[in-house]
């Protein structure tokens, strides 16, 4: 149906759709009206042109601001508006995913944003306490098109009834959790449970622990958690930036859609491989190496390594000036070097001192030479000679060798690089096994933590830099002067014949009267459009308003360091199962990864209830885990299904594999085959269309994943294949996937708890 169209008897039933539908109308036409108004003001604003500076920041805000509303506007246009509440003072308000007001005076506010403390008994009044409604409604819609009402009645002594009665108030949860798949996850606006809304809009300090189990929707908490603060917080995390750290690139595609539809799109998605700016690691290490790469005592190693770079003589070092041989010895060098390390700056920093001792022990023995009174011993150099002396020095290429030999400037990538080609001078032989490979530009995932290390020790020497900075504003100071030059000719050649007959045309003002050339440069600087979170992704450096990490559990110590840098206010939100821990780096206790950053000053907070995996496959996969913790708690399931997993050996694993796909993939929806990587190849080559990678697209009917692509994501069927080959938290993990159907499929004996809980 268009927006605008009149509504005929026959397509709706009754006149409360009827009613919602001219309502739902109203709300698109409102949407469609800002939309124009928006990329209409826009579009003038950048066409602008030069404007003074305080008018070119004016613009550049108001671009930013409605180039954020656009977005918003686009992103929710589907399900815009999703219930209504009804209060006992007869007051009504509806609920969507943005907040719009209507083109009055007053500025009615006509959808109240979901985030709106006025909308918040939404989620949590219950018939025992109502929070003052009378009626909570859930509005179905496909499109802009309302499909179904669905009411709960909160005061039992109201009789009023529309015939849209929900007695239980759980089908739209139910009919959510129970639709097909379609590889990205939606959001749960419509839906959010009260223990999830608590978590969602818990106060904005310190670091939030949000633990939760396969299913109970801890990832999809985090997500409108960060849509709350931006709410809440606007101005602050809108100029800041809200980082969401993600375990693989396959969950942060997965999840990717959730914030635009809620409004939001100023955040940064990454992975810890992506938190270096130029590299972007996905390749993975051996369990050995993560686990020796992930070691708190890897930033003492680092520190040594870059110790080792500061080096002396061996014996000593010769320079050649002005046909004079000057020796540097090891005793010179280390009081240089002693003093330069007392500075208790980088590496690259402190070399702009290390140069100063340098030269100005080499300039001392040039003017003992040549200055010292061969009878009295005293030296008769005056000041300026000293100075002319060690400019001279200065000019030696030999010198500047010498310094490059003894603190070379060091990028990063090339300390590790050439760390990880020999780390025996540094490690124990086991460890220095298992992360010895020789110099490569390919990185892990492992490598990111100690990239930025690296780069968090040695610092930057920007002199270069800024140099290079220098000459280029002198260059445009200079063409902006010769600008203002041509504009005073013209004017002096326009107005000296007029000025006998005229005198106040002398009195006309041009360019150069009222401008400078240093400020006219300024104002033709190249302007940075960049969003906030498109700045963050390009600086190291930079300090997030608030981060949030999924499957925080699986991080190492090092990539914590990392992570604890980009957030100095330690405003952050952890979201992970224990349970789930598969990463050999992996920290896995909540006190373990926080103490050396907060001490205890942080909330803990569990999610209980399972929303996704039926009760049937959550028995089993419960099971596998008690038979090594007895004391496990899984989350309880909230459906069952009725359908029982099954378990098949097999002496054709692809055959049986193509076989089993064919009988579990759904008509609608999505099935994942979770297998060893080693295996991948060898079953992609049976299923059209499947391919094995490291990125896989979820959005395929039919994805072939490894237990670790897995976590965070869900499909309506799995096929586990060779669950033996698993670890207990990987196999936990690849079980807990399906909202549906689970098959089992292999070839060797199934472990012995699986076994007895599949019957």
């Amino acid at each position: 149906m268009r927006v605008g169209a009149e509504l005929s008897n026959t397509e709706f039933p009754d006149d409360e759709l009827r009613r919602e539908q001219e309502f739902i109308d109203g709300l698109y036409a409102r949407v469609d009206a800002l939309r124009g108004d928006t990329e209409v003001s826009v579009t003038q604003a950048l066409a602008q042109g030069d404007t003074p500076m305080q008018a070119r920041l004016e613009r550049d805000i108001l671009v930013a601001e409605r180039s954020g509303l656009l977005a918003a506007l686009n992103a929710v246009d589907g399900s815009l508006c999703f219930g209504r509440i009804d209060l006992s003072s007869g007051t009504t308000h509806h609920i969507g995913r943005i907040g719009l007001r209507a083109d009055d005076a007053e500025r009615t506010p006509v959808l109240i944003d979901w985030r709106a403390d006025v909308a918040r008994p939404f989620y949590l009044a219950t018939g025992h306490t109502p929070m003052g409604l009378r009626r909570r409604r859930h509005i179905s819609t496909e499109g802009r098109r309302v499909t179904a009402l669905h009411d709960e009645i909160l005061d039992l002594g109201d009789q009023t009834r529309t015939g849209h009665e929900d007695p239980t108030g759980d089908a739209v949860l139910l009919a959510a959790l129970g639709s097909a798949r379609t590889g990205r996850m939606g959001d749960i606006v419509r839906t959010i449970q009260a223990d999830q809304d608590r978590i969602i809009r818990a106060p904005h300090r310190g670091v939030l622990v949000v633990e939760g189990g396969p299913g109970t929707g801890k990832t999809a908490v985090a997500l409108h958690r960060a849509a709350y603060l931006l709410y809440e917080h606007r101005e602050l995390l809108a100029r800041r930036a809200v980082l969401i750290v993600g375990p693989n690139p396959a969950f942060l595609g997965y999840i990717g859609e959730v914030l635009p539809s809620l409004g939001e799109t100023g955040v940064l998605l990454a992975t810890v491989g992506e938190l270096f700016p130029g590299v972007r690691a996905t390749r993975r290490d051996t369990p050995e190496a993560a686990a020796v790469k992930g070691r708190a005592e890897m930033a003492d190693v680092l520190a040594e390594v870059v110790r080792s770079r500061q080096a002396l003589p061996d014996p000593v070092i010769t320079i050649e000036h002005d046909r004079e041989v000057l020796m540097l010895d090891d005793g010179l060098v280390n009081v240089a070097r002693e003093r330069t390390r007392a500075t208790k700056l980088p590496h690259n920093a402190a070399r702009e001192y290390f140069e100063g001792h340098i030269l100005n022990t080499l300039t001392d023995m040039v003017a003992e030479r040549i200055g010292t009174d061969p009878y009295d011993g005293t030296n008769l150099l005056d000041p300026s000679d000293i100075t002319q002396i060690r400019d001279e020095l200065a000019e030696n290429p030999e010198v500047w060798s010498a310094v490059d030999l003894l603190w070379p400037r060091l990028t990063p990538q090339r300390l590790v690089a050439d760390f990880l080609a020999a780390p025996e001078d540094f490690l124990p032989e086991e460890d220095a096994a298992a992360i010895r490979r020789p110099v490569t530009r390919h990185w892990t995932v492992s490598d990111v933590p100690l990239l930025d290390e690296a780069a968090e020790l040695l610092g930057e020497d920007d002199r270069l830099a800024r140099e290079r900075a220098e000459q280029e504003r002198q260059t445009q100071i200079a063409y902006a002067q010769g600008v203002l030059d041509v504009s005073y000719a013209s004017r002096t050649f326009e107005f000296e014949d007029k000025e006998e007959d005229d005198p106040e045309s002398s009195e006309v003002l041009s360019a150069h009267d009222i401008i400078d050339a240093e400020r006219f440069a300024e104002r033709h600087e190249e302007e940075d459009h960049r969003s906030a979170a498109e700045r963050a992704a390009a600086d190291r450096t930079w300090a997030f308003g608030h981060i949030i990490v999924d499957e925080a559990q699986e991080l190492s110590p090092m990539a914590w360091r990392l992570l604890m840098r980009r957030s100095p206010t330690r405003s952050m939100t952890l979201v992970g199962d224990p349970a789930q821990t598969s990463e050999a780096g992996g920290v896995g206790s909540w006190a373990d990864i926080l103490a050396p950053y907060v001490e205890d000053r942080w909330e803990h907070t569990r999610l209980g209830v399972n929303y996704r995996t039926p009760a049937e496959i959550m028995d089993v996969a419960a099971a596998v885990v008690r038979a090594e913790h007895p004391d496990f708690e899984p989350p309880g399931s909230v459906r069952s299904t009725g359908v029982r997993p099954w378990a098949r050996a097999t002496d054709d694993l692809p055959g049986a594999v193509a076989k089993a796909v064919g009988e579990l993939t759904p008509a609608e929806g999505r099935l994942a085959v979770i297998a060893p990587r080693e295996l991948h190849r060898a079953l992609a080559a049976r299923l059209d269309g499947v391919e094995a990678g490291a990125e896989p697209d979820l959005t395929h009917g039919v994805v072939l994943l490894d237990p670790r692509q897995a976590k965070g994501l869900e499909f309506d069927s799995v096929l586990v294949v060779e669950p033996g080959r698993y670890g207990t938290s990987d196999l936990y993990v690849a079980l807990t996937r399906a909202t549906q159907r689970l098959g089992v499929l292999h070839t060797g004996p199934l472990p012995r708890p699986l076994a007895e809980a599949l019957g």
